[in-house]
Parts: structure tokens; sequence; C-alpha cells
């Protein structure tokens, strides 16, 4: 695809705070943004140039707004693979393309997914009925975590399975018996981190990994630099390198890791967008992570990523963002993604600490 001008109509499928600050940083290298999503009133929708209000369903609302756009990407995984296919079938490029989607929608794929590349995760069984449930749980050694295979996040549709409890055994059983279900083996781990890669036609750029903390299934918190060792860095660096490839990702791919005792890594989860845990790099680097996708999906050189601080991004969560006004002073960055109310366990904002300039 021939780079884009300043000038140039990128649509963004999804409306909520990743493609608001998609959408920011688009404005600011001189591109118009269009939105696509159902919901009236969306955080995206209210900083871009137009807003398309229809269902990832709607076949002819898709293709009007594609012919209107000179390129398309999507901000969350949970878009419909066929609402990618037909903005790609009206003619327009779609960046990252379907299979970043049919990989990551699907736990079981996605997993099976890599480890057919050669990234290992932990052990995990598929679940078709709740009735299996005791036998695979043993045959993981008696812990772990059942998911749901499909729409979970921030640790939704999820439930551990450590001590012998019959609530939870029950829930469980229930949950696998009414929609497909992974069960994942317990992983002891140390710490988590995630590599954030951006690729391009033109090859691949790694930020450095962070350090996340989370608090039920939802981050937290993002530090950099992590608390381990230069070989496990590079290690994460280079399978997320190894997705992207492999997923002929164009744009920010995000990938999550264990770090178990003794430094080994096990991938988690595969996010194909801007991530979360890469908040902290507008700040700290010398391209964000949003610039960073904006130029992959444009066809622009990438930029340099060389971190120039130690930092510390953390989530703001619901009713968290009353005591916004008081508690930044300016010394922190804030960023609040316009939601209206303020929903209890949903992350309406972020700040970014500075900690050390990098010399």
């Amino acid at each position: 695809m021939k780079a884009l001008a300043p000038g140039s109509v990128i649509g963004i499928l999804g409306g909520g705070q990743l493609g608001r600050m998609l959408a920011l940083e688009a404005a600011r290298l001189g591109f118009d943004v269009h939105i696509f999503c159902p919901e009236p009133d969306s955080p995206a929708g209210r900083v871009s140039a137009r807003q398309v209000m229809a269902d990832y369903d709607n076949l002819e609302a898709l293709t009007v707004f594609a012919r209107d756009c000179d390129v398309v990407t999507y901000e969350f995984e949970n878009v419909p693979v066929m609402a990618v296919e037909a903005v790609i079938d009206a003619g327009t490029h779609v960046r990252p393309g379907a299979k970043s989607l049919q990989v990551s929608q699907d736990r079981l794929t996605e997993k099976t997914f890599l480890n057919e590349i050669g990234i290992p995760t932990v052990a995990f069984r598929a679940l078709e009925t709740g009735d299996h449930l005791p036998e695979a749980l043993n045959e993981l050694g008696g812990a772990g975590i059942l998911k749901t295979r499909r729409a979970g996040y921030d640790g939704k549709g999820q439930i551990l399975l450590r001590d012998p409890d019959p609530d939870t055994s029950a829930r469980a059983k229930a949950l696998a018996s009414e929609v497909p279900c992974i069960l994942e083996a317990f992983a002891p781990f140390e710490r988590e981190i995630s590599a954030v890669v951006t690729r391009s036609e033109a090859g691949t750029v790694a930020f450095e990994p962070s350090e996340n903390d989370h608090d039920n299934g939802i981050l937290r918190c993002s530090s950099v630099p992590a608390n381990t060792t230069d070989e496990v860095r590079s290690v994460a660096i280079d399978a997320g390198t190894r997705l992207a490839e492999a997923l002929d990702h164009i744009g920010v791919l995000a990938l999550e890791f264990f770090v178990m005792p003794g430094g080994d890594l096990l991938a988690n989860e595969l996010a194909p967008r801007v991530h979360n845990s890469g908040h902290w790099t507008p700040d700290a680097c010398d391209t964000g992570q949003f610039e960073q996708h904006i130029r992959a999906v444009a066809g622009w050189p990438l930029g340099p990523v060389t971190r120039r601080f130690d930092v510390v991004m953390e989530n703001i969560l619901g009713p968290e963002i009353e005591a916004v006004p008081n508690a930044y002073n300016g010394a922190d960055r804030l960023v609040s993604y316009g939601k209206r109310g303020a929903p209890d366990r949903r992350k309406v904002a972020h700040v970014t600490k500075r900690i050390t300039l990098v010399r």
C-alpha cells in the first residue's frame, strides 16, 4: 500500500478509549479519522471528524464506511471478523488484517497458534461441556483457571479453581456447560511482563517490556524498567516479533507473559492492538505506541522508541476519577478517556509518573 498523505482518512472500527487515543494521535499527524461503532456518543467519536453509528453486522453501512476511508484499523479484538472482511471486500485495506482477529478472539486458537510457532504457554485443555471439567483439572495437577474461549477481558469470564470448594466447582461446571471454555494450568509465576511491538512493511520495532501488576484480572500498574534480566526482556521481545511476523500483522501488538521462577517465560495473552501496558510510552519514549500504530497503518516509517525516563503508569477505575482534580497536580500526566459517568471497575483514565531520567 502506498504511504498515505496528510489529509487522508483513517477509519477505526470501535469507539472506546483506545480508539480515542489513536484518533487524537492521527489528527496530530494530519489525518482525518472516521469511527465506526454501534454506541452513540462514543469516546472516540467525540474527538473524530466523523462517526458512523451502526452495528458491526450491518454490511451496507460497513461498505459505505470503507469506501470513505483510505485505510481502516481496529481498536479492540472483539470486532467481528465478518466486519473486517466486509471492509476488505469493499476494496479498502485493513491493518492489521483478519488473521490477527481470528487467532486472538478464541483462547484455544490463540494458545494453539502460539505453541505452533514455538512460543510456550501454560498447559491447557479444551472443554465442550462441564462434565469434562474434573478429568481436565486432574490432568493439569488439580489447579487451574477456567476461562470462556471468547469475549472475556479484564478478568471477566474466568473462575480460579485452586482449592476444593463446592460452590466454585458448581459455578465452573455451569459455565463450561453454557459456553465453550478452556481450562488453563495454574502458573506459579514470579511476575508478569508484556512486550509491545510494532510491525510495518519495512520491519518491526519493540518497546522495552513493562512489568505489570493486576488486581482481580484488571491491570492496575505498569512499571519500566521491569524487575527482570536483560535476557528475559530479549526473549519477550523476540517472541512478540515472531508472533507479529507469523500473523503478518501491521500495527501494534502486545504479548503478555508469566515470568516463572528461573526466568522462563510462558505467554499468557495476545492483544492485536495498542495495549494498556503500553500507555506509558508516549511520556517516556521518543515515539509512543499510538503514534507508532498510526505510522504503521499509514505506511509511514516507524519512529525511534528510545526510552528517556523510568516510568510508572497507573490505571484509574470507575469512581476513582472523582479524586482526579485534587490528586494530580501537574507533576503527573493524566489521560482521561471521556467516558460519561464512572462505571465501577472500568478503566476511565490513567496517570503516568516519570520517576528518573535515563542517562
